[in-house]
């Protein structure tokens, strides 16, 4: 079999990468050992994250009896949110857990005396990190201020929805001052009636309706609660007419209509600005320049401080460009000495990780509040922190030693 020219020209994609980018076999093994850890580790992040949110939704949406599409729907915007910080979370732990397996197995020590150097072993989850940490600028400065909107959003509709459709057995509901409401029983979920009684006093007449069975069900994108009727007849009185009566094997009714106000704008709060959006409006308010370059959806006529611009535009980033370091400090504690094997090294590194993201919030609020500098208060943190990691790998595969002053032997005596 003979191969074209073209054929024999074929590079893999993977080949063209610099040499220093292209993975190998120990990038492919440690990346593949990385995978199902960290799958886990951030599915029970964002589910535990999310029960808490769920619980105090559940509570709210059920006293205004919304149906559980809007229930799935808050809790899809969630999750750019609750993402931001189990991604973290979730590539401590794995790469803690998968090092950690490889120190107490051996197979660390067997790649360092072959050569192998920790920052070598340590290479390919820093990439990983540092293309985690350029998707999070994505998840930071765009997913998470729409999905928050979306959040308010529908939280407020949900919450402004208009009357209640749920019922009890024998209860008089009154959903409009010219309706009223009532069954004979009514299932757990207070939607489904059997025996229904509606009098409707609206346009100047009486219509007392009975029904065999009936089933509410609310559209909240319109803000409207119907009832569907099944084996009635509607009694029709008029001042100065004689009754009439109709019969009906299926009918809809309109019971109310909520008169919620639209919602506002987005971009009343910083964190519903988008960083490019934030760049844009820090130049405006600094420079005064009455055209900035924003999409027309965010309402950008709102005055928002120019410190809390800036607190939020850079805090933004500093947990972007912190992400790559979040590997390498996993790495340099996961190592357990053969003499002294201790379990501490994950508990140190959610230590450093919850203290180093309590710093950047409080520098963030100051900024915010006038008090003080980014340049003070962020990214200082942020530089101690990335340096610390980086010296701390090195101390702990060797490459820096750390030369230790040993004591100077006495001297002997004359008389020895």
């Amino acid at each position: 079999m003979t191969t074209t020219p073209k054929e024999s020209a074929y590079i893999p994609p993977l080949a063209r990468l610099p040499r220093w980018l292209r993975p190998g076999t120990l990038d492919s093994y440690l990346l593949a050992q990385t995978v199902p850890p960290f799958a886990i580790a951030i599915s029970v992040v964002l589910i535990a994250l999310l029960l808490e949110r769920l619980l105090v939704l559940l509570n709210v949406l059920a006293s205004a009896a919304s149906p559980y599409s809007t229930l799935v729907k808050l809790l899809a915007d969630l999750l750019p949110h609750y993402m931001g910080l189990a991604l973290p979370a979730a590539l401590c732990v794995s790469v803690f857990v998968v090092v950690r397996r490889m120190s107490e197995g051996d197979e660390l020590d067997a790649l360092m005396s072959s050569g192998v150097s920790l920052a070598r072993v340590a290479r390919p989850f820093a990439i990983t990190g540092a293309v985690i940490g350029v998707l999070s600028m994505l998840l930071y400065g765009y997913l998470q201020p729409h999905a928050r909107y979306q959040f308010r959003e529908g939280f407020y509709f949900a919450r402004h929805a208009g009357w209640s459709p749920v019922l009890q057995s024998g209860m008089f509901a009154s959903p409009s001052s010219s309706l009223t409401l009532t069954a004979d029983r009514v299932d757990h979920a207070g939607s489904h009636l059997i025996n229904v009684f509606i009098r409707d006093m609206s346009d100047d007449r009486e219509r007392d309706i009975t029904a065999r069975t009936g089933t509410i069900r609310s559209d909240t994108s319109k803000g409207e609660v119907q009832i569907e009727l099944f084996d009635g007849s509607i009694l029709t009185v008029r001042p100065g007419e004689q009754s009439t009566v109709t019969t009906f094997d299926h009918a809809v009714r309109l019971i109310s209509r909520a008169q919620a106000a639209s919602f506002r704008h987005r971009g009343d709060d910083e964190r519903e600005l988008t960083s490019h959006e934030l760049a844009s409006k820090i130049r405006t308010v600094k420079h005064g320049d009455p055209q900035p370059q924003v999409p027309a959806s965010a309402a950008m006529q709102t005055d928002i401080p120019l410190a809390s611009l800036r607190a939020e535009l850079n805090f933004r980033l500093a947990r972007s460009l912190s992400i790559p370091f979040i590997p390498v400090l996993a790495v340099s504690l996961a190592i357990i000495g053969k003499r002294k094997r201790s379990s501490s090294g994950l508990a140190v590194a959610v230590l450093v990780l919850v203290t180093y993201d309590h710093i950047l919030q409080m520098g963030e609020s100051l900024v915010a509040s006038g008090k003080s500098s980014p340049f003070l208060v962020i990214w200082p943190p942020t530089l101690v922190f990335c340096g610390a990691c980086v010296l701390l790998m090195l101390f702990r595969g060797q490459i820096l030693p750390i030369r230790r002053v040993r004591p100077a032997a006495p001297r002997e005596s004359a008389a020895s």
